[in-house]
Parts: C-alpha cells; structure tokens; sequence
C-alpha cells in the first residue's frame, strides 16, 4: 500500500464496511454498545457518556501489518488522599473492517509524566469479557492507586490483540467531550503516516477523532 493510499484511508469520514480491505485505517464511524456491568464493586471513574461516533484504532495487528500497531490512552485522577484498588476497565469500542473477536486485550495503567503515560503501574495481556461487538469488560488483579494531596493523574491503555485479516480491527470509541488532559495515540512503526511514533495528542494524529476516549473504572476506594 503506497503513503498516498494510507493517508486516504486515514483521513476517510465515511462509515468503513464491515469487511477486511487492503490495509488497516485509523478510525471507524459508528455507534458502539456498552458492554454490560459484571464486577459488583463501585465505579470509582465514569468516562462513558457522549458517544461521538467516532472510533480510532489501538491495536496489535499481530503477524500482519506490523507496522500499523497503534495504541491509545487516556487520563484519569484518582482525588485527593484516597487510595483506589481497581478491579476492572470497561471499554466501550467497536469492530470494523471485520467482525473480529479480539483474542485479548493488553491493558496499561501508567503514572502521569510531564501530563503524558509515564512509569508503569501496572500491564498484563488480559482476555476481557467481550459483548461482541468490541465493548469489553476487563478485569485485573487488585491494583493500588494512590491519590497525593492534590489528587494524582494517571492514564490507562487498552490495545486489542487481533490479526487483521482473521477479524479486522478495533477502533475504541471517543466522547464529544474532553476531559483532563486530551487523550494520546501513538503508532511506532508509522504505518498511518502520521508522525505519531510516540505518544502525542490523538486529535493532532488523527483529524477526525473528538474528545476523549469511552471507558470506566471499578473497584474500592479507601
């Protein structure tokens, strides 16, 4: 695929269809379904209003398109003298370019540097529960969170593992709104020819994403 057809495909608004094409694009148009809630424990964050419509791709495209593996985070904070044990990420996403399933997710929650994914809190390649259409319910083991005295900012990253050719991709859904600081993309091997090869404001990679990504939080709080 030359520069000139990635860049089409990445600047493309019209809805993709629901079958694999020549090569990967960086976001869908679409609205995604929730996943439904499993975990009894509290929603300690709550990300998952306004639906945009827009979906964009965090994906490990495993043994194809090395090259257009791409990841997006989020923030978050956790308030002020309040210690979070989180439990679960919900994210609500959506297939394109297939039917999927994702074989699994890898999910990263990240101290905040400089306000972009820092240290790592935590990681693991985790196989959520999966509503079928690319919204999943992630459960993690208990992992403690610490708010300072003025509250602390993290961020998480959820990144489906799935071949492109077997179930197509996996475009996580943005709000219309923003919330904290701006959600971050990043595709290493530049495949989308964006420039983005590090972690990077996602609206300045992908012109038509939104505001900030769809995705809650559970656990305790103490």
């Amino acid at each position: 695929m030359t520069k000139t057809s990635i860049a089409a495909a990445v600047l493309a608004l019209a809805s993709l269809p629901l079958v694999a094409t020549a090569g990967p694009s960086a976001s869908f148009h679409g609205q995604a379904q929730a996943p439904a809630h499993v975990n009894p424990d509290t929603v300690l964050y709550d990300q998952t209003s306004n639906d945009s419509g827009i979906g964009i791709v965090s994906q490990n495209f495993e043994s194809t398109f090395n090259a257009y593996d791409a990841q997006a985070a989020d923030d978050f904070t956790v308030p002020a003298n309040t210690v979070w044990n989180v439990t679960e990420v919900d994210v609500i996403g959506v297939y394109f370019n297939g039917a999927g399933l994702a074989r699994d997710e890898n999910i990263t929650i990240y101290k905040s540097k400089k306000h972009l994914p820092g240290a790592v809190v935590f990681t693991s390649e985790i196989a959520g529960t999966d509503n079928g259409t690319g919204s999943f319910n992630i459960m993690i083991p208990k992992t403690k969170l610490k708010g300072g005295a003025s509250g602390t900012q993290y961020w998480v990253s959820v990144q489906a593992n799935m071949d492109f050719l077997v179930g197509g991709e996996w475009g996580w859904e943005n709000q219309t709104t923003s919330e904290g600081t701006a959600a971050v993309w990043e595709n290493p091997g530049n495949g989308f020819a964006t420039g983005c090869t590090t972690y990077t404001t996602e609206t300045t990679c992908i012109p038509d994403g939104q505001g900030d990504h769809m995705f809650a939080i559970k656990g305790k709080a103490k």
